[in-house]
């Protein structure tokens, strides 16, 4: 471990939220202080309209371990998460929401935790304060992931979350598939664990994310999933996509033709037959496509995503 790094980066991604903004930086500046004197505090403010930067820049005056980014215009939670990784310099990583929902007390929780041996800490909002409809969508989204991805946690977006430095070296973000750190890390063969943390109702500002964050989401898991199961082997998943829908469309032609040869003259009348005929078409259209990208990915193989734990020198 590099002496001149601090012990510790929390990195805060921020949109308007400049009436939380100080009261944030002050109990993260009581608890971190509790905890170690090398720490950094890293604010992104995603193309902020109300003054968010201004709040750190005045709170740096008393305490230059805050420092904050400003983005030109919005991008979104995992650029600016992205640009916060890469300035960061600390040997544990926290991330957190800037909008007082997640507790800045939980942070030596979750350190307690990395230092078990975990790589990636995530936390469980077990009584989370928000609206019936949030908390469902969630838990139907949370549910989907497990089942699609096999990862076992409650709670996948949770804000609050705790890294080793190796993790953030390797992660790698891009689109939206911050909701889906867990699982790409998990994937990447590092130690994932989740602990209940604490969750208070927004007291300022409106929350960022509509309802077709629910409908990205979705596509930002499909993604996930053929990235994390399907990387290395592409037809495993097309191939199977489209033999399911070659042998449906084969069931149904074999059953037209078995009415045709007992004297049922209506095969050439049923749209059931272009429908059998278009499955067929389709499931073997994606195995072909399957095909192609196991072609490629054999001729742009690499071990770039192949993490390595330990090394013996």
């Amino acid at each position: 471990m590099d002496p001149k790094r601090p012990d510790i980066s929390v990195v805060i991604p921020v949109r308007d939220e400049v009436e939380s903004l100080l009261e944030l930086c002050q109990r993260l500046e009581k608890v971190l202080g509790n905890i170690t004197d090398s720490y950094e505090v890293i604010v992104i403010d995603d193309g902020s309209s109300d003054g968010s930067f201004e709040v750190i820049e005045e709170f740096r005056k008393s305490n230059t371990r805050f420092t904050a980014l400003q983005l030109r215009r919005p991008q979104g939670k995992a650029a600016a998460l992205a640009v916060g990784f890469h300035e960061l310099t600390g040997h544990l990583v926290i991330t957190m929401d800037g909008d007082l929902q997640d507790l800045p007390e939980d942070i030596p929780t979750i350190i307690a935790k990395l230092e078990e041996g975990f790589d990636l800490v995530s936390g469980w909002r077990v009584n989370r304060q928000d609206s019936f409809k949030k908390v469902l969508a969630s838990r139907i989204y949370n549910s989907v992931t497990r089942c699609l991805t096999g990862n076992r946690l409650h709670d996948m977006n949770c804000g609050l979350k705790g890294y080793r430095g190796e993790v953030i070296d390797e992660l790698g973000l891009h689109g939206e598939l911050h909701r889906y750190i867990p699982v790409i890390v998990e994937w990447k063969g590092f130690r994932v664990a989740e602990i209940a943390v604490g969750h208070d109702p927004r007291r300022h500002g409106e929350t960022k994310y509509g309802t077709e964050r629910v409908l990205k989401g979705f596509f930002d898991l499909f993604t996930v999933v053929a990235v994390t199961r399907y990387l290395r082997r592409p037809l495993h998943l097309f191939g199977a996509f489209g033999l399911g829908l070659a042998t449906v469309g084969v069931i149904i032609n074999i059953y037209l033709t078995v009415g045709w040869l007992i004297g049922q003259w209506w095969l050439g009348a049923r749209p059931l037959l272009l429908l059998g005929v278009l499955l067929m078409l389709v499931g073997i259209q994606f195995t072909l496509f399957g095909l192609l990208a196991e072609i490629v990915t054999y001729n742009n193989r690499t071990t770039n995503d192949i993490s390595i734990r330990k090394r013996l020198t």
